[in-house]
């Protein structure tokens, strides 16, 4: 499945249906099988889904997830796959088990699927993106369980269905870029949260139960809004009415925001000055013999698979040996020289707040992870010693620094290849992640095939992350850098956090450097300088990873919606909406509504804004096992 189902962000699954219409459905996985084999034989798809005929549908047939027996097919991600034309019918709605349905994203087209709605068990669905246009169903007796439905981007025309208020579970409903007309009808849903009706031809008033939604989301359309602007006043009116304003008060106003204008930049000016003379200053100071550096070679542009570089002629007053050279850790099976490194394959997988890492592959076939680094502020003495220091930590749940380079033009880090991918692809796919997207070598969406993490592989990266950080913490070491995006799987199936210590070596990120949005959603407040990181600091980063983890939420999300992670979360528990606070994934497996909620308050508990009442990592870990033993 290509991302996850969360009951506040759009991710969302579509659904129409009347049972009147068809006889009831009834099977089980061999049928369910043959359902999908006659799904994908009479529609047409350009790009290969990988559906095997011969092979095990619930782990290996790309967006199909099965229950946890593996008897019944619950689940269907097809989103940006390619499929084209009309879905035959009496295919996908012979899937009786069905409980998620994400079509989006295709260039399917025709009537909405009707046969759709003898899907009794569906809890959302998505066909937004599409091309699906005429009316749409009236009669919705059947989705007694829906509380998702996305049918935006698409071309549906009539009436908005008065049936949808018999949807009495829903919580997000999409409707928006169709061409729906006429007005809104009165959809009484206490319990929907989201709601977009935008860029339709609609008209009227909006209905008093769905006010509370506010006006952005009915924009683009011919409905009279109550809040409508007053009219026009005329100076002369403004006179009256004791509004006027002089023309020499104008004068004297824009004469005044001038002023300040000009002092601002006068001020920025002069402070720009100081830093640059500091910096040269700093420069001096840690680097005796400035030498004159040539530009650092170029990497491959995301778009490109290339290679690293080509070996460079390094005009320097030191020795050659020593700036070329590959330094390893011990345990490192790796045997390789810079130039070796700088001629290898590599793909480029993602750019981070550090640097940009890349996937490279090594004559003796060996693949590894390299990390190039940025905006290097420290000496190469200081440099060196951190790398030390952190190529030194052996643990299970810390990823291991294998080896580095330190020259006068790069800074480059070598680490294992995860090949399953970081938490946050696994959590969110490539759609929401930027800082490690993991490039598909066939150039397909990696999206495809991508199954949301169940619970027990999501303990067990928190886990895993968890005694990662003790450890460093005993040493009296602070991460720095704690984001979904550095959290792998190690062999053992536990998480591991990897790029620990680089803070030290980069300038502070500061909160107007756009580029670092992803590591400030898990800044604590009290941290105004990425380079003096704390336990504590770590404990909340750990936290903020723990609600994302159970929310399914990314920073991408919070940025959309213009809310941080941990208010939404303290919100909807102050309104005791506990339940939707997680991961839909979360929510349908049975029997952890305890452990879900004991992970909750221990993810609050960590995120405290004060760092005194935030428990040590030690705690953390007590509790995380004692819930994985329950």
């Amino acid at each position: 499945m290509s991302r996850r189902f969360s009951i506040f962000n759009v991710v969302l699954l579509l659904f129409f249906g009347s049972t009147a219409l068809f006889s009831p459905v009834t099977g089980d996985l061999a049928g369910d099988r043959q359902a999908l084999l006659d799904f994908l034989n009479n529609i047409i798809h350009p790009r290969s889904l990988a559906w095997n005929a011969s092979s095990p549908v619930c782990t290996t047939w790309p967006g199909v997830t099965c229950d946890r027996d593996g008897t019944r097919v619950t689940a269907l991600h097809l989103p940006g796959a390619s499929l084209l034309g009309v879905i035959p019918p009496r295919t996908i709605s012979r899937l009786s088990e069905l409980q998620i349905l994400s079509l989006r994203s295709n260039g399917l087209r025709g009537p909405f699927p009707i046969d759709f709605l003898q899907l009794k068990k569906l809890k959302a669905i998505s066909l937004s993106n599409n091309r699906f246009s005429g009316p749409l169903p009236s009669d919705y007796a059947t989705w007694t369980n829906l509380t998702v439905l996305d049918l935006s981007g698409n071309r549906f025309n009539g009436s908005i269905p008065v049936g949808f208020a018999n949807l009495t579970g829903l919580v997000s409903l999409n409707l928006a870029k169709n061409s729906f007309s006429g007005e809104i009808p009165d959809l009484n849903l206490p319990g929907l949260r989201r709601l977009n009706f935008s860029n339709n031809n609609l008209t009227g008033s909006i209905p008093n139960s769905l006010k509370r939604f506010g006006n952005s989301a009915f924009s683009g359309n011919n409905l009279v809004y109550e809040n409508a602007p007053p009219p026009a006043v005329s100076p002369k009116e403004k006179k009256k009415n004791g509004i006027y304003i002089s023309e020499p008060a104008i004068l004297g106003i824009a004469i005044s925001v001038c002023f300040v204008i000009f002092f601002v930049i006068a001020v920025l000016i002069i402070v720009c000055y100081v830093k640059r003379q500091k910096k040269q200053k700093t420069e001096t100071e840690t680097e005796p013999k400035p030498e004159k550096l040539k530009p650092a070679q170029k990497m491959p542009s995301e778009k490109e698979v290339s290679k690293l570089g080509k070996e460079k002629n390094i005009e320097d007053m030191e020795d050659k040996s020593e700036i070329n050279k590959v330094m390893f850790f011990e345990g490192s099976n790796l045997a390789f020289n810079l130039e070796d490194l700088l001629i290898a394959s590599a793909e480029f997988l993602g750019k981070g707040t550090f640097g940009m890492t890349y996937k490279a592959v090594l004559e003796d076939s060996k693949v590894i992870a390299v990390k190039r680094l940025k905006d290097i502020v420290v000496s190469r003495k200081d440099f060196k010693q951190q790398m030390e220091i952190v190529g030194n930590i052996k643990h299970e749940n810390v990823a291991p620094l294998r080896a580095y380079v330190c020259s006068k033009e790069e800074k480059l880090m070598v680490y294992d290849y995860y090949s399953d991918g970081s938490l946050s692809l696994r959590l969110h796919g490539t759609f929401h992640n930027f800082q490690f997207i993991l490039a598909n070598a066939n150039g397909k969406n990696t999206d495809e095939g991508h199954v949301p993490l169940n619970w027990e592989t999501r303990l067990r990266f928190m886990i895993g992350v968890a005694k990662g950080l003790g450890h460093l913490h005993t040493q009296k070491l602070a991460h720095g850098n704690i984001k979904s995006s550095n959290v792998f799987m190690n062999s053992e199936g536990y998480g591991c956090i990897s790029e620990a210590g680089l803070p030290l070596l980069t300038n502070p990120v500061v909160r107007a450097d756009s580029s670092a949005r992803s590591i400030l959603r898990y800044r604590a407040s009290e941290v105004t300088d990425t380079r003096r990181s704390t336990p504590e600091s770590d404990v909340y980063s750990f936290g903020i990873l723990m609600l994302e983890t159970l929310t399914g939420r990314s920073s991408m999300d919070d940025r959309k919606e213009g809310i941080d992670l941990v208010v939404w979360v303290n919100e909807v528990i102050a309104k005791q909406w506990t339940g939707e606070v997680f991961d839909m994934e979360l929510v349908k497996t049975p029997n952890v509504e305890s452990k879900l909620l004991q992970m909750l308050q221990l993810g609050t508990s960590c995120a405290a804004r004060v760092p005194a009442k935030r428990p040590e990592m030690v705690k953390v870990i007590e509790t995380l096992e004692e819930i994985e033993r329950d």
